[in-house]
């Protein structure tokens, strides 16, 4: 057996040893707004619920263990002293995954990752309109347990209202455990689909993938491709030249047919199947060729 004492080994390493060994970790969607109010959103899987007199859910924004530097969450919770967590299921696991991308102060990532902005009822931060259970709440008091790169930042919530989607209700009016097809985190890249098991999640690029929001709206509005779909198409940092479609049609020649035919049903469906092998360059070839 591997035995461990945390000062014996590097921060880097002790964290995934915990996030190897501690899963699946449910995901708190957080959605704050800074001072100025401008929108902020973002996962984080160590979170729980700890009480339901008063209902307390706590979720941790910690220090990046690279720099030692904090997220916009973090700061937007102990300035506002609000927030709105949203629960993860599979429809939105993708686009949860890109507005994970460190894009700068002030960018907007629900924009980011192409979900909808919903007006909260007692509290100023937007709920995911695409989430099936959004909680607002009030923060009670930010614990933060270091000073060092890696330290947890305890954001302790009192939930103040809930909204649950009728369609993941069972008949006697509780949420339906196959219905809600949560998602959970675990080491690596790897998730788990409550009702299903093990997949995995190609991390955000380091760099800033384009964002959904620069997608064409011939394709944002696709009756094909999925929420899931479009959030792999906004995490890639720049699109296909012209060069590379071209070359990629001389060798793909069914492609290229569909291409020809102009059916656009056909050309987005094509593109999902690349999307489902993780080829998302491939999948914007055919999406962009004309």
């Amino acid at each position: 057996m591997l035995s461990i004492e945390p000062k014996d080994v590097s921060v880097g390493k002790l964290h995934q040893y915990l996030l190897g060994a501690i899963g699946p970790r449910p995901i708190a969607f957080a959605s704050t707004l800074d001072e100025n109010g401008r929108p902020n959103l973002s996962p984080f899987s160590f979170f729980n619920v700890f009480g339901s007199n008063p209902p307390v859910l706590i979720f941790s924004p910690a220090r990046r263990g690279r720099d030692n530097t904090t997220k916009h969450t973090f700061e937007n919770a102990k300035k506002t002293d609000e927030v709105v967590i949203n629960i993860v299921n599979f429809d939105i696991v993708q686009q949860m995954s890109l507005s994970s991308t460190e894009y700068a102060e002030g960018v907007n990532e629900f924009e980011k990752a192409g979900l909808s902005m919903l007006k909260s009822d007692l509290v100023k931060p937007f709920r995911v309109a695409e989430s099936p259970v959004q909680f607002e709440c009030k923060i009670k008091e930010v614990v933060e347990t270091g000073s060092e790169g890696g330290a947890g930042n305890l954001v302790i919530c009192h939930v103040v209202k809930m909204h649950i989607k009728e369609e993941i209700l069972d008949d006697n009016g509780f949420i339906d455990q196959y219905k809600i097809d949560q998602v959970a985190r675990m080491g690596g890249n790897w998730y788990t689909r409550a009702r299903e098991g093990m997949f995995e999640v190609p991390k955000p690029l380091s760099t800033l993938g384009i964002g959904v929001d620069t997608i064409p709206h011939t394709i944002r509005n696709s009756k094909v491709l999925t929420g899931n779909d479009l959030g792999k198409l906004g995490n890639v940092e720049a699109l296909p030249g012209n060069d590379e479609i071209e070359e990629f049609l001389k060798i793909n020649e069914e492609d290229a047919k569909l291409v020809r035919n102009g059916d656009l049903e056909k050309i987005h469906k094509r593109a999902q199947v690349y999307l489902e092998k993780e080829q998302p360059e491939n999948a914007w070839k055919i999406l962009l060729a004309k």
